[in-house]
């Protein structure tokens, strides 16, 4: 019986694959058995205990490198306010998806999975291979997709398509990210002679101002600039006293093109030698151009299917694309998927049933097209 992506959505939904602290273990478990059952060779990676992410694999009997599709199944804790709907029940509600994860990702799991199962039990021999990367920890920092990437487990790619939400409209290129706390030193006095100390929060205060008029440098067509935005301050021990430490931290959002390198020693030239720097993690960004041949087919399928030009589009978020796309060896990257946006990590979170079919349909094509269809050579 063909799998409905819509049925498969709700089912994820029902296991709270939360994150943390990191409960995707059974919802893994019954993906790795779904898709053993209808051929694939399933493989796991664990990159802590009960942390798995799959790699499920039909090979082609062509020589070209396979397509592949990815998504995670993690999901963000549900909050503190009440729910329309049980964040798990896998509600169904004039025409929309309720629940923890049903944008962000797991109606994008299910439609392509569902996809590729469906085409895999009407056509059994592919020319090109089918490679599903299904992730662990991307909501706390992409964790899964790093693991299997330094493991070198991943194999070749011609198409990486990324199923995160973006209502089904693509996009060509998110940005990375660079996170840093910095320390700031100085010297502590009594406050009613300031002038016997060193005032670290201070010191931190005017960093601050220089990152807030720094200008980067770079530009992109479709991310624009780099930004940096200050998340965290602290600094001090008492009210009446000159404070000798203080930090604050920084998410820098930044472009493809951008070598996290040479950024911290530029961080390091604005603040000047007294600033300490740690970096807390560091996330490429991707941008695969518009015109590459490895995206047409999907450009071409969105065509004939709206009857639309895709407007090239980038996202200022990241992605598990930041650790696959080089593990990958930069393979030709889409995010494209039927969640929305705007409804990740929100109470009531839900997606549009109709975008969940469409993406199944979607995807059902792509995976026609290049592993039936062509010769995959």
């Amino acid at each position: 019986m063909p799998i409905d992506a819509v049925t498969l959505a709700q089912q994820l939904i029902r296991f709270p694959s939360l994150n943390p602290p990191g409960l995707e273990k059974e919802c893994a478990a019954f993906l790795a058995e779904l898709l053993s059952e209808h051929g694939f060779a399933v493989e796991s990676y664990a990159f802590a205990e009960n942390r798995p992410t799959l790699i499920a694999r039909i090979p082609g009997t062509g020589s070209g490198k396979p397509l592949c599709f990815t998504g995670h199944i993690d999901v963000v804790p549900v909050g503190t306010n009440p729910w329309r709907f049980p964040p798990f029940a896998g509600i169904v509600h004039e025409g929309r998806l309720y629940g923890r994860g049903a944008s962000d990702m797991k109606a994008g799991v299910a439609a392509f999975i569902a996809a590729a199962c469906n085409v895999l039990a009407d056509e059994p021999r592919f020319h090109r291979g089918l490679t599903l990367v299904i992730t662990a920890g991307e909501e706390t920092g992409c964790e899964g997709a790093f693991h299997v990437g330094r493991e070198q487990v991943l194999g070749p790619a011609a198409l990486l398509i990324v199923a995160e939400p973006t209502s089904n409209a693509p996009i060509f290129a998110h940005k990375g990210s660079l996170r840093v706390v910095v320390t700031a030193r100085g010297r502590t006095a009594h406050s009613s002679m300031p002038e016997e100390g060193q005032n670290a929060v201070a010191r931190a205060a005017a960093w601050i101002q220089a990152l807030g008029t720094h200008d980067f440098g770079v530009r992109h067509p479709l991310l624009g600039t780099t930004t940096a935005c200050v998340t965290t301050f602290r600094g001090g021990e008492n009210i009446n006293s000159v404070p000798d430490w203080a930090e604050f931290s920084v998410d820098i959002r930044t472009l493809p093109e951008q070598d996290h390198g040479q950024l911290l020693d530029a961080l390091r030239t604005l603040f000047g030698p007294d600033a300490e720097i740690r970096v807390v993690t560091s996330f490429p960004g991707f941008s695969t151009a518009v015109d590459d041949p490895a995206a047409a087919p999907l450009l071409a399928l969105l065509h004939e299917r709206t009857g639309l030009t895709a407007e090239p589009a980038g996202a200022p978020y990241f992605t598990d694309a930041s650790a696959l796309v080089p593990a990958f060896d930069n393979v030709a990257t889409v995010v494209i998927g039927p969640g929305e946006a705007a409804q990740c990590h929100k109470t009531d979170e839900h997606c549009r049933v109709d975008r969940i079919e469409e993406a199944q349909a979607l995807y059902t094509a792509l995976i026609r097209r290049l592993c039936i269809d062509e010769a995959g050579g």
